[in-house]
């Protein structure tokens, strides 16, 4: 069932518009009528094409959009300057609502742009249906300039232009949430590496449980790849690294390594580099994100360690591929475990906890219940000590001075941190990074 209905005029003058009001009033009409028990929203797409300090739309509202009683509460005019910011603005209200589901009807010629729009702006989390708005006029000849014909490609110039209209668009929002905020590891020299990890604060993520630097952008959620971008470009400016230069682990929750420059693999939870000014990343929401510096030999990696990645000994295989890759001396690595669900609040169930027990006891709280507590962090620092690691050049939350504590419990702090065991399944990402410095 349409949980909503957006109505495309961007692209028609207001002359026009009133020229198809009969056919918006029957529109508008029978989504009244069909939809009486669980009438759906409409949203109306206008082009605000002269300067207004005027709130709310209604001086736009063409007049075939008014007198529908039972529409009143759930039909909108979101009159802007551009189809980009109509169409966040929309989004914004669907996502308020929860709504996913969007029949979208729009004249013939705006459909294949209009997809591209969508494709940029939203996920596949929502759904959507086109119908065409059809303007036959045999009393006068209208006529409406578009650059395509409905089910053509649009040429790579018309798209490009588009992507900069939303680019533009996003980089002109305000932050939520304050600023930009990092932490940073003392024990990580900075006169050779930047290094940072992340909290939840200074992005453009609007939904409540992403809001509002969240670092991820997949087909479950509902933040979209170019606002995961600006996030990450408004990180870019403040850590002081080059984000096209910037390269994220493809978490598969295993312990594969990738070394930069040589073939990438399809997945992989570590990564590791020698070149300088180049931004290696792993993210976490309850995971850990473990980066690794040495000084002497300068390189550095970054790894994402959940519970099944711990098991598998991500940490020390990251380890591992620095010594290989770039002759680094084990007693020389220093590692570093950022924000990631703390033994206070992270369980699993009885079967898994086993595997944690084996590793050290420690590790398990009520081992003898079915879902006993378990400390992914404690069993990452034994074993990378077991590895080689020297214990000092740790840093973890068993430090004893807590002022220079970086490992935070995400669950427990929702102001700074995501958590997808607090949160659920549409949860937000931060993460730890680290480059070399030029």
């Amino acid at each position: 069932m349409v949980e909503a209905v957006l109505i495309d005029l961007f692209s028609l003058s207001a002359n026009l518009q009133n020229s198809i009001q009969g056919l918006l009033h029957n529109t508008l009409e029978t989504i009244e009528k069909c939809s009486s028990i669980h009438a759906p929203c409409v949203y109306v797409m206008c082009c605000q094409r002269q300067r207004s300090e005027r709130k709310g739309g209604q001086e736009f509202l063409p007049p075939a959009l008014r007198g529908f009683q039972s529409l009143k509460r759930r039909l909108e005019v979101v009159c802007t300057q551009t189809t980009a910011a109509a169409l966040y603005t929309i989004k914004q209200r669907l996502d308020e609502k929860d709504l996913s589901i969007i029949k979208v009807i729009l004249p013939t010629l705006r459909k294949d742009l209009m997809k591209v729009y969508i494709n940029h702006l939203f996920t596949a989390v929502y759904q959507f249906e086109f119908e065409d708005l059809h303007m036959v006029s045999d009393s006068e000849n209208l006529q409406i300039s578009e650059p395509q014909h409905e089910g053509q490609t649009l040429p790579s110039q018309d798209i490009a232009l588009i992507q900069s209209e939303i680019q533009m668009y996003l980089e002109s929002l305000p932050s939520l949430k304050g600023e930009i905020t990092i932490l940073r590891s003392s024990l990580i020299p900075d006169d050779i590496f930047l290094h940072g990890f992340t909290t939840r604060t200074g992005g453009i993520s609007y939904i409540p449980t992403l809001s509002s630097c969240n670092l991820f952008s997949s087909s479950k959620r509902r933040d979209p790849q170019v606002v995961v971008k600006e996030n990450l470009r408004r990180l870019a400016i403040a850590a002081g690294f080059n984000p096209e230069a910037f390269h994220r682990v493809k978490v598969d929750h295993a312990n594969a390594v990738c070394v930069m420059g040589k073939t990438e693999p399809d997945n992989y939870d570590g990564i590791v580099t020698n070149q300088k000014g180049v931004t290696l990343a792993a993210p976490g929401a309850d995971c850990i994100p473990v980066l690794f510096a040495d000084p002497v030999k300068k390189a550095c990696g970054a790894a994402h360690s959940g519970w099944k990645g711990t098991l598998l000994g991500v940490s020390m295989a990251t380890v591992n591929a620095m010594v290989s890759e770039y002759g680094c001396n084990m007693k020389d690595i220093l590692v570093v475990l950022g924000p990631s669900v703390g033994p206070c609040c992270y369980k699993l169930p009885h079967e898994s906890a086993k595997e944690f027990h084996r590793i050290d006891p420690k590790c398990v709280r009520l081992f003898d219940s079915a879902s006993p507590y378990i400390d992914i962090r404690r069993a990452t620092r034994i074993l990378l000590e077991r590895g080689g690691i020297l214990p000092e050049n740790i840093q973890d939350d068993s430090i004893t001075d807590q002022n220079q504590n970086i490992t935070f419990c995400t669950a427990c702090h929702p102001d700074k941190f995501y958590s997808h065991f607090r949160d659920g399944t549409n949860f937000g990402t931060q993460i730890g990074f680290i480059s070399i410095k030029d």
